[in-house]
């Protein structure tokens, strides 16, 4: 507990809680204290374990270890039913409606208002819903199926239901993401309501200028565990940065560049357009020439993700122009520019990048398998040696290639989501989070094939949230923040100072103005 905590303030604590997956340890003894009355800020890049500790606080998953106090007793949760008797309610981000059902029957959702013998109580469900909704500035008709909205109307809907439980613990998990800047405002004068009638509010968000708006308190996430807690008055943007990415000393010497002057892709004006209006990548445009390793930092929220899935013809309706070795590229879906020499490795190679009850080979050479068939046959002889290059050349720890990639560990895992774009023959290869989930010598191994991979000419975009990575593997380095190029330093010029101050740019938060002015 840092100095300034008020014990008697702490309405929610989580003392010592881990969470284990088979595979990964989501939680690693966590103590999470939740204020009265108070903004709760927690923090923390994809993956930090903010999802799985909302869960746990919520009912949806019970802890390995370590226990859940309210009001100074502990508690134990069966399911969401029993947090919800606790007082605590959720808006998640992923929403959780009925698009069948009305605005009022999804309110009401297993707490229904019913007239004894005669059932729901349609009409009361309707008025009660209509006054949350105006509370909320909306008027939307309760009668409305769901499915009708707008998605931002639909996360006002999620936003009204949490308010129907009268909840003294709220978790809002990014409330804002759909929504207008309008509809922002209305939220947050809701949330000064709320404060003030003595109501915790866990507040989940990238957008660091909401947090320090409306934060009274921050926690900050990194690998499953806490490091930090503070008042929100007392840290600045550098604080929270430094806590979200770490400040270990890491080696990640690397070999002379073998950069050539040749370009091997440019792209212009990428732009994604968001739903709610503005955009998600923001008119973006850079360059790659043969060899070059061109590492792209930000924070959450930054658009460095949605960058690559826009590169990879993974967003239809994006806009802008790729070219790839000065030749512009015309088809705009993710075949067609894997035929010309774009591979992406994803940032969650569990979901994106493999076919888990697949064999390790069968990943491998799904994405390649054009180049090893024989009229309408798979040649099963020139597919084997393929994989068994590979494996050897990425040093896998695959003895039986027929076995379920599911039975790897995570940094093999990953070395196999490499394999299966390098045997597309690419010419550029982009790579969200390549460290992200492997051990410290996996980590190691990918740095090293991403190095040779250079040294052979091959143009590598790679997206890192670890500050020491993106300064050392790194030939150039671009920053965005808020879907935008923010700065773009060459090896020699970028310092650590000049690349965390470009990531905040935008947020309408202090930072150097010599070090912003710099990027320029």
């Amino acid at each position: 507990m840092s100095a300034g905590t008020e014990p008697s303030s702490v309405v929610l604590a989580i003392e010592g809680v881990t969470k284990v997956y088979p595979g990964t340890m989501a939680l690693k003894g966590v103590d999470f204290l939740v204020h009265r009355g108070a903004v709760n800020v927690l923090v923390g890049e994809n993956g930090a374990g903010k999802s799985t500790l909302m869960k746990i606080i919520a009912g949806v998953e019970r802890p390995t270890e370590g226990r859940i106090v309210i009001e100074g007793e502990p508690v134990q949760f069966a399911g969401t039913d029993d947090a919800v008797r606790n007082g605590i309610g959720m808006v998640f981000q992923e929403l959780n409606l009925f698009p069948n059902l009305s605005v009022a029957e999804n309110v009401f959702a297993s707490r229904e208002i019913t007239r004894g013998l005669r059932g729901i109580d349609h009409a009361e469900q309707e008025r009660q819903t209509a006054i949350l909704l105006r509370r909320l500035e909306h008027d939307i008709d309760p009668k409305t199926l769901v499915a009708d909205l707008a998605i931002g109307q639909q996360q006002i809907v999620e936003i009204a239901k949490a308010l129907a439980q009268d909840a003294r613990i709220l978790i809002m998990d990014e409330p804002t993401s759909a929504l207008s800047a309008v509809e922002v405002e209305i939220l947050f004068r809701v949330i000064a309501e709320l404060k003030a009638q003595g109501v915790a509010i866990i507040y989940i968000s990238h957008r660091l200028e909401e947090l320090v708006r409306i934060g009274d308190y921050i926690t900050v996430l990194r690998d499953g565990r806490i490091t930090g807690h503070e008042k929100m008055g007392t840290i600045d943007v550098r604080w929270i940065v430094r806590q979200m990415i770490g400040s270990d000393a890491k080696d990640f010497a690397r070999a002379e560049s073998a950069v050539e002057e040749r370009e091997v892709f440019r792209a212009e004006a990428i732009s994604l357009p968001r739903r709610s209006g503005g955009y998600l990548v923001d008119h973006v445009s850079l360059d790659v020439r043969a060899g070059e390793i061109l590492g792209i930092y930000g924070l959450m929220g930054a658009g460095r993700s949605e960058l690559l899935d826009c590169l990879m013809g993974r967003h239809t309706h994006a806009r802008g122009e790729i070219f790839i070795e000065g030749v512009r590229v015309a088809e705009r879906d993710v075949t067609g520019r894997i035929e010309r020499g774009l591979a992406l490795i994803p940032e969650d190679r569990q979901r994106e990048g493999l076919v888990q009850v697949l064999s390790i080979a069968a990943n491998m050479t799904l994405a390649s398998l054009k180049s090893f068939t024989r009229h309408i046959h798979i040649d099963a002889r020139r597919e084997r040696e393929a994989v068994r290059h590979f494996i050897r050349d990425l040093a896998m720890k695959a003895p039986d290639p027929d076995r379920e990639v599911s039975s790897m560990s995570g940094g093999n895992q990953q070395k196999v989501v490499i394999a299966k774009a390098l045997m597309t023959g690419p010419k550029v290869l982009l790579m969200d989070e390549p460290s992200r989930g492997i051990d410290v010598g996996a980590k190691a191994d990918v740095f090293r094939t991403m190095r040779r991979l250079a040294a052979e000419g091959l143009g590598i975009i790679f997206v890192t949230s670890d500050l020491d990575e993106v300064m050392a593997l790194s030939d150039r380095i671009a920053v965005m923040s808020n879907g935008r190029l923010t700065g773009l330093f060459a090896r020699a010029d970028a310092t650590e100072d000049k690349v965390v101050a470009a990531s905040a740019a935008g947020h309408g938060i202090d930072r150097p103005q010599s070090s912003l002015e710099s990027t320029q």
